[in-house]
């Protein structure tokens, strides 16, 4: 080819890069990885930046890597740093870190802040390597495409708009099936679930518990599609987020793990253990109130760990289902009258049944009807408070900013010894003529 001819070509490129930014994507994606990089090397970055921001991101990685180093670095430094950030975080650790120390300082800090996400968040376990096809193109070239990226065990893809808006999604088997000129639009199916990049753990849980789905698309504020959550880290979440309200409702951190340096585990727990010592003082407190009463009749004393111990369980049961509500948002704070009487009734029909069965022992055990008449009226009072407080602690915890999960338990067995140690031996010492 002669000098003119090639340079005919090329001022006809850049010609239409200028003024058709979005049909020249539409033909690059068509055509190799390396040529097209041959010909954008030769152009001007201001006429190759719009039809960059056209391309899909597959095409844009695949073209990126066949870039000259000095044009590569030049692009980054000029196209947005949020579309930087994701087509640095879509390569290899190594490759990645290869560019950024090449970047202007100033340059480099901006986009490694736009690739750092907040702890727990979505950004930070979802897969920046999701495929986006534009609607327009036919599943002929969709396969073509999926074909040269050579990924395996994709169940989906996803179909965006020109600039990058997540649309919908097409099954890898529906597209297999799908006619050659049938275009993706036309199979694609509705976006039913995505969550933001910034959305915390505990969102993505509830996007999966709520819909059954195998991957979950994680969209910037725009609404541009930047990656996919894939089954396996959506079930670590789950995991991860039901282990940490274990530890929060026994006064644990969630930062604390099994390997944990012991000085580290010490700071987490101890402030907790004080504060759950002034507590058993409390109820010990209380118990001493009737000492005379415990030294006169010594059943008491036998029989005090039954009352604690069954409200302490009742107010477990509804302490573990109110949290569970709250976690997976089917109840709201506005929700609380209706919680608080349900586990009050629930607490008052157990409590009879179970003051029932606790009488028919303590009868047999010491013939005593007033000891029964205490004992059955003591577990009627301390389950139904136990029922009470166990739905009634969340959920202020919640009303006061408070992680409804922390520490939990610990007021709850605060309210259920002290309200049992009181009355079971407060009825003790009002009916001891009985005794």
């Amino acid at each position: 080819m002669s000098r003119k001819a090639a340079a005919a070509i090329a001022a006809l490129n850049l010609h239409f890069l200028l003024d058709y930014p979005r049909e020249a994507a539409r033909r690059i994606e068509a055509m190799p990885p390396d040529e097209v990089s041959a010909m954008l090397a030769d152009q001007p970055v201001h006429a190759v930046l719009p039809v960059w921001h056209s391309l899909a991101s597959d095409v844009e990685q695949a073209v990126f890597t066949e870039l000259p180093e000095s044009r590569a670095v030049e692009l980054l430094a000029e196209i947005e740093p949020a579309r930087s950030a994701a087509l640095l975080s879509r390569l290899d650790e190594e490759v990645r870190q290869h560019f950024i120390g090449l970047l202007n300082t100033q340059v480099a800090a901006e986009i490694r802040k736009l690739m750092q996400y907040p702890p727990d968040s979505a950004g930070q376990f979802m897969d920046p390597r999701a495929l986006a096809f534009r609607g327009e193109l036919t599943a002929h070239e969709a396969l073509a495409r999926l074909r040269q990226t050579r990924r395996r065990g994709l169940r989906e893809l996803y179909v965006v708009d020109d600039d990058g808006r997540l649309e919908g999604r097409v099954d890898i088997q529906d597209l297999a099936l799908a006619d050659p000129d049938e275009m993706l639009a036309r199979i694609a199916r509705k976006i039913v679930d995505a969550v933001q990049d910034t959305a915390s753990r505990e969102d993505v849980v509830e996007k999966m518990q709520q819909d059954a789905v195998t991957d979950l698309p994680v969209i910037d504020f725009d609404g541009r599609l930047v990656g996919v959550i894939h089954q396996a880290m959506l079930a670590s979440a789950v995991q991860q987020e039901t282990t940490l309200d274990i530890l929060t409702m026994v006064g644990a951190s969630r930062d604390e793990r099994a390997l944990s340096s012991a000085r580290f585990a010490v700071l987490k727990r101890l402030p907790w253990l004080q504060i759950n010592l002034l507590t058993a003082f409390l109820a010990a407190a209380v118990v001493g109130l009737f000492e005379s009463t415990i030294a006169k009749y010594t059943a008491l004393a036998v029989l005090l760990p039954v009352v604690a111990g069954q409200s302490g369980n009742a107010g477990a049961q509804a302490l573990a289902v109110t949290m569970r509500g709250l976690v997976l948002r089917e109840i709201s704070l506005r929700h609380w009258p209706r919680v608080v009487f349900k586990e009050f009734n629930v607490g008052l029909m157990n409590g009879l049944a179970i003051a029932a069965t606790t009488a028919i022992g303590v009868y047999v055990w010491s013939g005593s009807l007033g000891l029964v008449l205490v004992i059955a009226a003591a577990m009627v009072i301390s389950m139904v408070t136990a029922g009470f407080a166990g739905a009634l602690v969340p959920i202020m915890l919640q009303r006061f900013g408070q992680d409804p999960a922390q520490s939990s338990s610990i007021i709850l067995t605060t309210v259920t010894d002290v309200v049992g140690f009181f009355s079971f031996l407060g009825i003790a010492t009002l009916f001891s003529s009985l005794l």
